[in-house]
């Protein structure tokens, strides 16, 4: 039951960010929703784990996590700069 209710909690805050993500009025805004729909995915997977009982789930989401993360700034810095490499 609790699970039902974490998956409508997820599924609702996901439709809200997908609304951001199409209508942000700037290219940060729509960086920031893309950012967090990776966030409720890593959190999707733990809860998945957790549920299924298989703790090695929580691996895979840290290193989801820490690819959204790498990413989010990859792209933050090529729009601010311009570029991704130092030349």
């Amino acid at each position: 039951m609790m699970f039902l209710a974490i998956l409508f909690a997820f599924s609702v805050c996901f439709l809200l960010i997908l609304i951001r993500l199409i209508a942000g009025k700037t290219t940060y805004d729509r960086i920031l929703a893309a950012n967090s729909i990776g966030t409720i995915v890593v959190l999707a997977i733990s809860i998945h784990g957790f549920y299924m009982g298989r703790p090695e789930f929580i691996d895979i989401s840290i290193v989801y996590a820490l690819i959204n993360f790498i990413g989010t700034v990859a792209v933050l810095k090529l729009f601010d700069k311009g570029k991704l490499g130092d030349k």
